[in-house]
């Protein structure tokens, strides 16, 4: 058969990986004595490989993570606070499935926005589709859409990801207008979607956060449902390096850092 007509019928088929390394592809099968139908398997298998990779690709340029962070990456020792079962059990991606929430919380500087991304990333490869933002530029958003009168329009953005990260919630109070956004789009999301929160705050401190405990009510209700809750305890990973360039006091004079129990990993 002439290369120039194969060649077109796997650009046409969209086996481009098939048609890119196929003499090498072919070369390896023989190699390796395998028969037509073994062969056949190995040609689709690089297939596969290849739009994998490219849908991971384009899935993780989508998602806006802030940086590269991975499980294999976090030091479980470094943080013994973490419970690494339960995480690794999170990167199954059953609870996205479901559409549960998961709320990572603890002090600044304990890994938490490194095992949200690492949790995203996790999710992608999964098949997931993810997006990350930080409450604060959620929330700016928000307000500047409702605003112009495009409200619609985000909220339909942020509610189409099967994974929607929000990181740094409740570093800065929300204002009763972001508040009653944020509600809204916990509520397009809820049991349709699952949301990964991270923050620097317990679940009781809620109405602190939102400015209003009527609405805080309703979003935790809505979060706490089918969720699982992660509060993570110790010193700064920033912190402890300056600690060891001897730039501020010992960790047992740090606030918050006296007793560092273990996780507290809870399904509610």
């Amino acid at each position: 058969m002439n290369n120039d007509r194969l060649d077109a019928m796997l650009t046409r088929l969209k086996l481009t990986a098939i048609r890119d390394g196929l003499d090498t592809l072919l070369d390896e099968a023989a190699r390796r004595d395998l028969n037509l139908r073994e062969a056949l398997t190995f040609l689709c298998e690089a297939e596969i490989a290849r739009k994998d990779q490219r849908r991971v690709h384009m899935a993780t340029s989508i998602a806006k993570f802030p940086y590269v962070r991975t499980l294999e990456g976090f030091d479980f020792q470094a943080q013994p606070s973490v419970d690494p079962k339960p995480i690794r059990e999170l990167a199954t991606g059953r609870w996205i499935a479901n559409g549960d929430a998961l709320l990572l919380l603890g002090p600044p500087g304990v890994g938490k926005t490194h095992l949200a991304v690492a949790l995203g990333r996790e999710a992608i490869h999964k098949g997931y589709s993810v997006l990350f933002t930080t409450a604060t530029a959620l929330m700016t958003t928000l307000t500047q859409a409702q605003a112009q009168g495009r409200l619609e329009e985000r909220l339909t953005h942020y509610s189409k990801p099967k994974l929607l990260i929000v990181d740094e919630l409740g570093y800065l109070p929300f204002e009763s207008q972001a508040a009653h956004l944020f509600f809204q789009l916990v509520s397009r999301r809820y049991e349709r979607g699952s949301l990964l929160i991270t923050s620097n705050r317990s679940v009781g401190e809620g109405g602190e956060v939102f400015g209003d405990a009527v609405v805080a009510t309703a979003i935790l209700d809505r979060l706490l449902h089918h969720s699982h809750v992660i509060t993570i305890r110790g010193e700064s990973y920033r912190l402890r390096e300056k600690r060891r360039a001897g730039l501020i006091r010992p960790a047992s004079h740090l606030p918050g850092t006296e007793q560092a129990g273990k996780s507290n990993a809870t399904t509610l």
